[in-house]
This record gives C-alpha cells, sequence and structure tokens, in this order.
C-alpha cells in the first residue's frame, strides 16, 4: 500500500492542512479561516445483517480514525 500512496501525486494546495501523504486514516480540508472539512474513507467488511446498525458502527470507526489523529469536540 505504501508503493501506490508513494507513487500519487501530492496535490499543492495550501488548504489541505493533513492529507495522504503522511498515512493518516482522515484528510483535513480547510474551507475558510474557522472551518475545515474532515472526511475519511474505510472499506470494512459488514459484521451485522442489520443496515442501520452497520451504519453506525462504521460511523464510530470513522469517528474514532478522526479522533486518533488528534481531533478534539468543538462547542457550538
Amino acid at each position: 500500500m505504501r508503493q501506490i500512496i508513494d507513487a500519487l501525486p501530492v496535490p499543492k494546495d495550501e488548504r489541505i492542512l493533513i492529507g495522504f501523504q503522511n498515512a493518516e486514516d482522515a484528510a483535513v480540508y480547510r474551507l475558510d479561516a474557522e472551518r475545515a472539512l474532515v472526511f475519511t474513507i474505510d472499506v470494512i467488511t459488514p459484521l451485522v445483517d442489520d443496515p442501520a446498525l452497520f451504519g453506525a458502527i462504521a460511523a464510530i470507526n470513522s469517528l474514532s480514525d478522526i479522533y486518533a489523529m488528534g481531533a478534539r469536540g468543538c462547542a457550538r
């Protein structure tokens, strides 16, 4: 996998705060001075037959990836 990632061109955009070059599980793209878009993608085998439950498991998995990168909660 590392060979594939290393072969990809690295986009030159100052709004990309965290990209794939550091082998992170998510990326962060600054929208403006106060907001950023955080996204992650995983391919996991469904562990359950219930689509809603599997969706919840997938969402928790994505949030744990982002948390592992150092994310903190934000108050609104």
